[in-house]
């Protein structure tokens, strides 16, 4: 590992334990995610955030994600983080599954293989979080 992937690595273990500590299951290979896709049953919900380094992942979209998820009455059976910039693969085959236009953070929903709701960073950046928070609860309520 070169120095520049260290230090990467270093500076982002605390951002993905965000998630990690709260119930999300970190993907780190194209491996991991596609033997997720091919086991899940078809009346299973996933959530789904794919994860960044810059601000608006660090002020809105964990915060946002984090809150809806473990309060909510109505939680995905699964919840999945994969981390864009640092596991390449497996954010690359995730967003296969997704087939959106490629943003981080953003966040998706599936219900077995099938994409029932996504929240790309547009809809993340600059907004206020409770907005965001009711963007992802409204998925929830509807789809889990």
């Amino acid at each position: 590992m070169n120095a520049y992937e260290e230090y990467m690595k270093s500076i982002t273990k605390d951002m993905r334990s965000e998630l990690t500590q709260h119930g999300f299951t970190s993907l780190e290979t194209s491996e991991a995610v596609e033997d997720y896709f091919n086991h899940v049953k078809e009346d299973e919900s996933t959530f789904v955030v794919i994860n960044s380094v810059c601000g608006c992942a660090a002020g809105l979209a964990r915060p946002a994600a984090v809150t809806v998820a473990t309060q909510n009455d109505k939680k995905p059976d699964h919840l999945l983080t994969v981390f864009a910039g640092q596991d390449r693969e497996a954010t690359d085959k995730m967003r296969m599954f997704i087939a959106q236009v490629p943003s981080s953070p953003s966040m998706a929903l599936f219900v077995g293989q099938q994409l029932v709701g996504f929240i790309p960073r547009e809809h993340i950046e600059g907004r206020p979080i409770e907005e965001i928070c009711m963007d992802i609860k409204a998925q929830f309520d509807e789809h889990c």
